[in-house]
């Protein structure tokens, strides 16, 4: 039985993943950053008992110690990660470098690099780090995006965050594996999850789905299914990749 941290569980890939890993038998520490009556559901549908509900805002530095500290007071150690947590393109987020002011554009950046990236660099700096002073091994998983290798016109802090936790991992895998710990990263498409879906069903959605030639969009668990074998000890040997999920919608 492992130990799992799944970071940005309130729902959507964050809750199939907690889910899909408590199915296998892991304890799951759930983190929210602000929906915890989200999270409280996302707990509640977990398989098994033992789990934990924890809440904070990754993208400050004392915070994040302080999630994984209690994340490991009750679990007893973490010994698998996922850096699932992040500000995703939304209208709220838009910052194409053509079309806002320059006010804009510094808060897209600063808040999508401290939540999509730095967050997960710190935490999985502390994990890693509680996990070698254990003298244990684990798995740290991140979740990517296509957008890292496409890129992102009208996102491009998005963009650039999530090539640099691409990057991240494969740097951590290579600094990690003598001591026990693989890190991978899965790279998603369009995912059709809860807040995507009015998307979906209005006038983009035909071309969303075409954009793969399967003609649909991924899930949230078929996300899950990947994160539940990378953080398997039969996965070991997959540390440092970087997986495409996109269903065929970009070929890198």
């Amino acid at each position: 039985m492992a130990h799992a941290l799944v970071t940005g569980a309130s729902r959507g890939i964050g809750r199939a993943t907690a889910i899909a890993l408590s199915a296998r038998g892991d304890r799951v520490a759930v983190h929210y950053g602000s929906d915890r009556d989200s999270a409280a559901e996302t707990l509640a549908l977990l398989h098994g008992d033992g789990h934990h509900l924890v809440g904070g805002d990754l993208s400050d530095p004392t915070d994040a110690a302080a999630i994984v500290d209690e994340a490991i007071a009750a679990l007893g150690v973490i010994d698998v990660l996922v850096n699932n947590a992040a500000i995703a393109p939304s209208p709220a987020t838009f910052h194409r470098v053509d079309a806002v002011d320059y006010a804009t554009w510094q808060e897209a950046w600063t808040r999508m690099l401290d939540v999509d990236l730095r967050a997960a660099a710190n935490v999985s700096y502390l994990v890693a780090n509680a996990l070698i002073r254990a003298g244990a091994g684990g798995s740290i998983v991140n979740i990517g995006s296509r957008g890292a290798d496409r890129g992102e016109p009208d996102f491009p802090a998005y963009g650039a965050a999530k090539a640099g936790l691409h990057a991240l991992g494969q740097s951590l895998a290579v600094a990690l594996a003598p001591h026990g710990i693989a890190v991978a990263t899965v790279s998603p498409g369009f995912v059709g999850t809860e807040r995507q879906q009015s998307k979906l069903a209005g006038a983009e959605g035909d071309s969303v789905r075409a954009q793969s030639p399967f003609g649909r969009v991924g899930t949230p668990e078929e996300v899950a299914a990947a994160v539940v074998y990378l953080t398997s000890p039969e996965a070991q040997w997959a540390s440092g990749a970087v997986l495409d999920l996109n269903g065929a919608s970009y070929l890198r």
